[in-house]
């Protein structure tokens, strides 16, 4: 059984607004350590230098993708410059038993998806570059490998992806990064259930 209060907090923000790096940033904060987890996310894209399976991402093929989304083992799922990406049901349930909060990286779409999937359990950040200007340099800087075909892209969907920030209940500029994660474990902070309750 689910805890009756426990918070999804859902992440999102362009390619490069640094909403990753925050996410981990708070799960190291002492206040909340052994009090929110991080989600694993199902994904079909190659593993990229450094990541780990199970740890990063659980790296599937799309046949075992589509398997687990027609089994309803997949809470919400996106695709992606060509690749599928999804949130483990299986997995947030686990986590949501053994923890006051559970912290995910979505799309815009997925995170709206469950905003509307659980309304009061769900609080959903959105994470701003200070600039489009600043947001295509993080982009070229994150792999020398991506095209300018691929920034382009990047950036047509990061526009789009701004204007829905009005739609969630937080909204945070990444201009500083020390500043931008003392103000995401502030909002986590507000929001884990009171840490009395059992």
């Amino acid at each position: 059984m689910l805890r009756a209060d426990g918070k999804i907090f859902v992440i999102s923000g362009p390619s490069g607004s640094g909403k990753t790096t925050l996410a981990q940033m708070a799960l190291k904060d002492p206040a909340l350590r052994g009090l929110l987890c991080r989600s694993i996310s199902f994904t079909t894209r190659p593993r990229r230098t450094g990541e780990r399976d199970k740890r990063d991402y659980f790296f599937i093929s799309e046949a075992e993708f589509t398997r687990k989304r027609k089994a309803k083992k997949i809470l919400e799922w996106t695709t992606y410059l060509g690749y599928y990406y999804g949130t483990d049901k299986g997995f947030v349930e686990d986590r949501l038993r053994r923890f006051r909060g559970i912290i995910l990286c979505l799309d815009v779409a997925g995170a709206l998806r469950l905003k509307r999937m659980y309304p009061r359990r769900a609080v959903i950040v959105f994470v701003k570059p200070p600039s489009l200007k600043e947001l295509r340099r993080r982009i070229r800087a994150r792999s020398r490998s991506t095209t300018e075909a691929e920034i382009v892209r990047r950036m047509a969907i990061a526009k789009e992806e701004i204007k829905q920030a009005r739609l969630y209940d937080y909204r945070l500029v990444n201009r500083d990064l020390k500043k931008a994660i003392e103000r995401l474990t502030k909002i986590v902070r507000l929001n884990l259930p009171d840490n009395d309750k059992d």
